[in-house]
């Protein structure tokens, strides 16, 4: 595979004004914790496979012993008050090139379907095991930084203030070529571990903006299961203060995204 390939698996996809939302693999996999919650509980369709050379040169493992080459996959759901578009999938490219390409491909295919408005979803590393209970933002449009400050969406001056890396970030900067408003949405985590109960926050004011509701009830699971490695991690840290860097999940996962 030389270039990236969309697979087409549904035609004539009518959507009423959808809302995109991008969670692909980042910091603490808060993002794509929240769509893959969605497209799950949602019971969403799959209508787009994207494969590219940019993704890592692997395959996933499934239960029963197959394997499926690494992709992104595109989601629609129509069965609420505001339709849906979600983009996730197993991993962000690898090159700049790549991110630049897939980047553009989405944002093609979002205005395909009709999208107006795009939600980005990431994380915003603290560094801190402790757990705060809040969203920032960034936006391309001054109304809806005003739009999304009333759903309880913090901003702050040049925050994030080494930019926004990967997928989330681009998205947002390349859609001042189109027509859709769009904002980048980050759970604040640590960063140092997959975070359920950052994708929770992120959630709640998510299920607000586009007003939906969904079983959150294995997120909370997973959050409690989090808290206990979470309270062993501190204590760990107070015997030996080395000890997140050890424990530091891998690299990909530190940029926000």
């Amino acid at each position: 595979m030389r270039e990236t390939t969309v697979v087409r698996l549904k035609d004539d996809i009518q959507l009423n004004n959808p809302i995109f939302l991008v969670g692909l693999p980042g910091v603490g996999h808060v993002g794509k914790l929240v769509v893959d919650h969605l497209v799950e509980k949602l019971e969403a369709e799959k209508v787009f496979e994207i494969y590219s050379p940019h993704f890592p040169p692997q395959v996933m493992v499934n239960e029963d012993s197959t394997v499926k080459l690494v992709n992104n996959e595109i989601y629609i759901y129509s069965g609420g008050e505001t339709d849906l578009v979600l983009l996730g999938g197993d991993h962000q490219s690898t090159t700049t090139d790549g991110h630049y390409e897939l980047a553009g491909i989405y944002l093609k295919l979002a205005d395909e379907l009709g999208v107006s408005k795009i939600y980005t979803l990431g994380g915003y590393p603290t560094g801190k095991l402790e757990h705060i209970d809040e969203v920032m933002g960034a936006a391309n449009d001054p109304e809806l930084v005003e739009e999304l400050k009333e759903y309880g969406v913090t901003f702050k001056a040049s925050e994030p203030g080494g930019g926004i890396v990967g997928a989330s970030g681009l998205i947002l900067g390349l859609s001042k070529f189109t027509d859709m408003k769009a904002a980048c949405l980050m759970g604040l985590t640590s960063g140092y571990l997959v975070d359920p109960k950052s994708a929770q926050s992120l959630l709640a004011i998510l299920s607000k903006l586009i007003n939906i509701e969904v079983d959150v009830t294995e997120l909370e699971e997973r959050a409690k299961d989090m808290e206990k490695i979470v309270a062993n991690l501190m204590e760990a840290k107070q015997q030996q203060p080395g000890v997140l860097r050890d424990t530091a999940v891998e690299e990909d996962l530190r940029y926000i995204g």
